[in-house]
């Protein structure tokens, strides 16, 4: 061999190290990226709306009764046919931030959309690296059954201009502190999504903001708690560490344990509140301390 042939031959082998690194290298930050999209999940409580309980994980099919029929959630797998398989992560965050399929549709705000327009930049590249990995589940979303035909086309845009409450989202979220637990509250979370009442069209109640809502207007037809510190009606008596002992196993300071949706959040699917590290669970309860208290007593 002569020169020229082995300083090629070792260029050769230089190249494919490097490229053989540099793969490496991103398949790593690729796992790390979905890693951490999969605490973001975790913190949503586990999207626990896509799954019907006891039913295919993620897979949607859900029915949630709406002011005007029943509409379903959406199958978020990785299936090409019923899933977000061939949704690009730019189509897949407008659908969780603007309320926009790709084909240019609008999604009904029982999505909550709006809130999850406030979700940093960073967490939300993290969960769609995740939801990226999810195991693709054949399964249809039924269509929605409603007596307003135009409810989706006409009536979403408008109730969306007058009622709509869009965020501009943050590069990074909060790390620490009160400011960490009311982003998690109110763009991760979502506690104020059912804690707050809605009216009859399904508009939140900002004046009641986290102070519940009876069974009549409760979600999936369930009362919802007080969750501001009042002491008669809402959690004022709770200490932080109940809070968090509550997100992390569902165990009320009575030793009662929750049931319904907000088990189903801290169970999660692949991960839920449960799954919530400790520094989060104590920004999310000193958030909580820090709220006007609203008497509101639940029947």
């Amino acid at each position: 061999m002569n020169k020229n042939s082995f300083r090629l031959t070792r260029l050769r082998g230089l190249i494919f190290f490097l490229c053989a690194f540099l793969f490496d290298c991103s398949a790593a930050r690729s796992q790390d990226l979905a890693a951490r999209g999969q605490y973001i999940f975790a913190l949503a409580g586990g999207c626990a709306c896509h799954t019907v309980p006891k039913g295919q994980l993620n897979a949607g099919a859900r029915a949630f009764p709406i002011p005007f029929g029943t509409v379903y959630s959406t199958n978020i797998t990785q299936d090409k046919e019923t899933g977000l398989g061939n949704w690009t992560d730019q189509q897949i965050s407008d659908a969780m931030t603007k309320g926009i399929r790709p084909d240019g549709s609008r999604i009904l705000p029982v999505m909550p959309y709006e809130k999850y327009s406030g979700m940093a930049q960073e967490d939300l590249k993290a969960l769609i690296a995740y939801l990226r990995t999810i195991k693709a589940v054949k399964k249809a979303t039924p269509e929605l059954k409603t007596w307003a035909p135009f409810a989706r086309s006409l009536g979403t845009p408008i109730f969306l201009k007058v009622f709509g409450r869009f965020s501009d989202a943050p590069k990074q979220a909060p790390r620490t502190g009160i400011e960490r637990g009311r982003y998690l509250v109110d763009h991760v979370s979502l506690c104020a999504d059912c804690h707050t009442p809605r009216n009859s069209i399904g508009v939140p109640q900002q004046s009641l903001y986290l102070a519940g809502a009876d069974e009549k207007i409760g979600p999936l037809g369930r009362a919802v708690p007080n969750i501001t510190p009042d002491k008669d009606t809402g959690i004022g008596d709770w200490k932080q560490e109940d809070i968090v002992e509550l997100l992390h196993t569902g165990t009320k300071p009575d030793l009662d344990n929750v049931q319904g949706l907000m088990d189903e959040v801290i169970q999660g699917t692949s991960g839920g509140y449960k799954d919530m590290k400790k520094e989060d669970a104590l920004a999310i309860a000193a958030y909580l301390k820090s709220l006007p208290r609203i008497k509101n007593k639940i029947k």
